[in-house]
């Protein structure tokens, strides 16, 4: 059901790419775009009484600009530092409406994806009126497909796992001049990847402020789900330069992937820390999260920061959605999907069980009636 690893290389770490100061530029161009707004904050308070913790906060991104999802706030970003530099726009003037009246089908964007990341893509290509390509692997429903057709772009779902789409999708742009817009990164293509992890620090931006509006405690712990780390690597890039400094005592964060696709709990298990990859079909309901390659740009982070690797099994993510579906009484009711949802459930299997697996575990990870925990939602259920 679970496999985990304390981080051995954990160190003080702060990132040149991944801070507030970053986080909260980026923040300000997303403010600009077309219907945004800032996603809940929730407190589970009742679910936390039971496990004997003080506090869980989930910040839902499942109400995020009717996609679902996060992951168009790292596709935004992106995007629009490409049309800014392609038209010479600088970034502090760029208008999405202004780009979408001026500038309509200046690019072609392609990238390969589980789903949400290519809604993202779709999404603000549509709202900017540019055109998109999107990949996905084999096994994809048909559901998904429509959900991205739905939104003005062309979709088409290979033979092949996520990271062979993936090189599929840059194979096309080379062949056709398009723009790859990938979430993952290699020797040779970071910026762009970068720009999108960097845009996922707005949710992160957003929760801490809103713990501090409604004066609520700061957390304590912190719950990242990854798939190649490209969200949880900004996340918590974030969280360490907001709250190091702040905290009583030093951030404590639990990574979690699927066990058919743990390439960072395996990459932290090396004796140098040294990414590896997991290859095969890397299957697992959590689709968003079955990626076998370790994204180079977001690894320092990880490595640096996480107290505990853990893989899980695609049970636990079920429990998770259960849930968030059928809360204690008087808790909220939330809309989560399989890659969204592992965080609760692995927390509540960490709380709950008595087998000796999970109390070795909440003991590694300091879970107590004084701990505070940040989960993220990261899409709504299907």
């Amino acid at each position: 059901m679970i496999s985990s690893k304390i981080n051995p290389h954990r160190k003080a770490h702060h990132s040149a790419l991944f801070n507030v100061a970053i986080a909260q530029q980026i923040r300000g161009l997303h403010e600009k775009m077309p219907q945004y707004r800032n996603t809940p904050l929730l407190s589970l308070q009742n679910l936390a009484d039971h496990l004997g913790l003080k506090h869980i906060y989930v910040k839902n991104e499942a109400d995020r600009l009717s996609l679902g999802a996060f992951k168009v706030l790292g596709s935004a970003y992106a995007l629009a530092r490409l049309l800014s530099e392609k038209l010479a726009i600088p970034l502090a003037d760029f208008d999405f409406e202004q780009i979408a009246r001026d500038h309509a089908q200046s690019m072609v964007f392609i990238t390969a994806t589980a789903g949400n990341h290519g809604r993202g893509v779709a999404w603000i290509a549509r709202e900017m009126k540019q055109n998109a390509v999107i990949l996905m692997p084999k096994g994809s429903s048909q559901a998904s497909v429509d959900k991205i057709l739905a939104l003005g772009a062309k979709c088409h779902v290979s033979d092949l796992n996520y990271d062979d789409t993936v090189r599929l999708a840059q194979q096309l742009a080379e062949r056709y001049q398009w723009v790859l817009v990938q979430d993952t990164a290699w020797e040779t293509y970071q910026e762009i990847p970068t720009w999108i992890s960097q845009g996922y620090m707005t949710m992160a931006d957003e929760a801490i402020q809103q713990l501090l509006y409604m004066d609520l405690a700061l957390p304590s712990h912190v719950m990242l789900q990854a798939g190649v780390g490209a969200m949880a690597g900004g996340v918590l890039g974030y969280l360490l330069d907001r709250l190091e400094n702040t905290a009583s005592a030093p951030l404590t964060v639990m990574l979690t992937e699927p066990q058919q696709a743990a390439c960072l709990l395996h990459s932290a298990q090396q004796p140098q820390a040294i990414p590896v990859a997991i290859t095969g079909a890397l299957e697992s309901i959590m689709a968003g999260l079955a990626c076998g390659e370790v994204n180079p740009v977001t690894w320092p982070v990880l490595r640096d920061g996480t107290s505990i690797f853990t893989a899980v099994s695609d049970q636990l993510t079920l429990r998770g959605m259960d849930l968030y579906a059928h809360p204690i009484a008087g808790d909220p009711i939330i809309s989560s999907g399989p890659s969204g949802a592992v965080t609760l459930g692995l927390l509540d299997y960490i709380c709950r069980a008595k087998d000796n697996a999970a109390m070795q575990l909440k003991q590694d990870f300091g879970l107590n009636q004084d701990s505070v925990v940040l989960l993220f939602n990261t899409e709504a259920a299907l």
